[in-house]
């Protein structure tokens, strides 16, 4: 195994009135919100998926199947917390996170820096280590007509 690994995550979700919607551990000031089993914060998942994946240890729904009703509503930095602990018991740590959040509204560059924060004290790295984007679908297909909000994320780790 080479001392460096990449790994890739995805996540979407609908959205609806009058819900919650977190990303990255922050919460959003928004008429919609995201349809989930857990908090819905795909931001987090995705970032998760991406880890694990880095890792080989397959996705988040191995770890927190979304058929266990105690998973129902979990905060997601549970989800993170858990995905950072299996691979630093591999003796992998994070290179750098970059993430792609899909959505057109609310905007989300007031965001970005508190999301960024939050992320990096959830994960124990540097500020410079995390790197979040925000663009729209250009008002086409589900993200484009506001029914929903897709989140990509590529990670870097390497063996200590």
């Amino acid at each position: 195994m080479g001392k460096f690994r990449v790994g890739m995550g995805y996540d979407v979700h609908q959205l609806q009135p009058n819900l919650p919607f977190i990303l990255g551990g922050i919460l959003l000031d928004s008429k919609k919100g995201i349809v989930a089993h857990s908090d819905g914060d795909i931001l987090i998942h995705a970032i998760a998926d991406a880890l694990l994946g880095a890792a080989g240890l397959g996705d988040i729904g191995h770890f927190f199947p979304d058929t266990d009703l105690k998973n129902k509503d979990i905060d997601s930095s549970i989800i993170l917390s858990k995905a950072l602990k299996e691979i630093t018991n591999l003796s992998f740590q994070i290179e750098n996170i970059d993430v792609t959040v899909v959505l057109e509204k609310p905007k989300l560059q007031s965001y970005i820096n508190p999301i960024k924060q939050s992320l990096s004290k959830m994960l124990s790295i540097d500020l410079n280590q995390v790197n979040i984007k925000a663009t729209t679908s250009e008002r086409m297909g589900f993200v484009g007509l506001e029914q929903g909000v897709a989140c990509y994320s590529v990670v870097l780790i390497s063996k200590n």
